[in-house]
């Protein structure tokens, strides 16, 4: 009786054997069908503006937009195959691409190019280097192949996030402390809001001269805006703040009674303390566009301005 090992295997016979074995080393040190499902996403997302179907798909913003988010799905299955250490920031920039590419895009490359991203996106985040142990005998199988092990559940990674976006928590955050709040909240205008270590803390009440006011509270290790505007009115005076930049770095706080602006430029939202329709917590590389907010009150350990103007009226 002949053993298994002992005959020729049928992929033995096939041309290029060192070739692609490499190619399967290669392929079992990343996560290769994540960065594949992100890639084939966005073609399909490049594809379909481009199509002759000129009645269904329009070359506007819509067009514009599939072209944008399909070149930036391709770029994250890339860096998927090739820097696969960044795999977790990646996928979640890359799943947030896909969730917009549906209301941005024309429904998301026909929600073809949607699925493939939110699948290549959750494979990616929850892919999971083995470490390859040397055995005796090696025509042994190994148990673990492809990255296969104890790993995060990548399937739920997606549900995960669109439950938060559905319904997210009002949690009791930490107060300013004695400090008092304006009686008239100021109102802040900005081009660009870019926070790093972005973290929605909760709602709480924060203490004015007229009472208790209901607050959304925003912590990150640093924030930059640009074209910065602040126009209060505590008293019969008005006074304006104008900065061409404005920085906050340390330990920053934002209480904000209303917040509203467009997530990278694509999808307008509005938050209020009664409903928060984001995830706690946002990753690094979220910037919104066109802010307009109502600020109760700001802390930060240090705050550096360019072009700082100060009137009133």
């Amino acid at each position: 009786m002949t053993r298994r090992s002992d005959r020729e295997r049928p992929a033995e016979r096939l041309p290029g054997p060192d070739l692609r074995r490499r190619l399967r080393a290669w392929r079992r040190t990343r996560p290769f069908w994540g960065g594949l499902l992100l890639m084939l996403g966005g073609t399909e997302l490049l594809l379909v503006p481009l199509s002759p179907l000129t009645v269904l798909v329009s070359l506007g913003l819509g067009g514009l937009a599939a072209i944008g988010i399909g070149l930036a799905l391709i770029a994250a299955g890339l860096f998927l195959w090739f820097l696969p250490h960044t795999r977790h920031y990646v996928s979640v920039h890359a799943l947030l691409l896909s969730v917009l590419s549906f209301a941005a895009t024309n429904l998301g490359g026909f929600v073809v190019g949607t699925v493939l991203g939110i699948a290549g996106s959750a494979m990616g985040f929850g892919w999971t280097p083995v470490q390859q142990e040397r055995r005796e005998d090696p025509d042994t199988p190994s148990p673990l192949r492809d990255g296969q092990g104890p790993r995060t559940l990548a399937a739920a990674l997606p549900v995960v996030l669109l439950a938060a976006l559905a319904q997210s928590p009002v949690q009791k955050a930490p107060g300013p402390g004695p400090v008092v709040a304006a009686r008239t909240p100021p109102t802040v205008t900005t081009t660009l809001f870019a926070p790093h270590g972005f973290l929605i803390a909760g709602v709480r009440e924060v203490p004015t001269a007229d009472g208790p006011v209901k607050a959304m509270v925003l912590r990150m290790r640093s924030a930059s805006l640009t074209d910065y505007r602040l126009r209060t009115r505590d008293g019969r005076d008005e006074l304006a703040l104008r900065a061409d930049t404005l920085d906050l770095r340390g330990d920053v706080t934002l209480y904000l009674t209303k917040f509203s602006g467009c997530l990278e430029g694509i999808l307008c939202l509005t938050f209020t303390p009664d409903g928060l329709p984001v995830p706690p917590v946002v990753p690094p590389f979220v910037f919104m566009t066109d802010v307009s907010a109502e600020q109760a009150l700001v802390t930060s350990d240090v705050i550096v301005t360019d072009g700082l103007t100060l009137e009133a009226s």
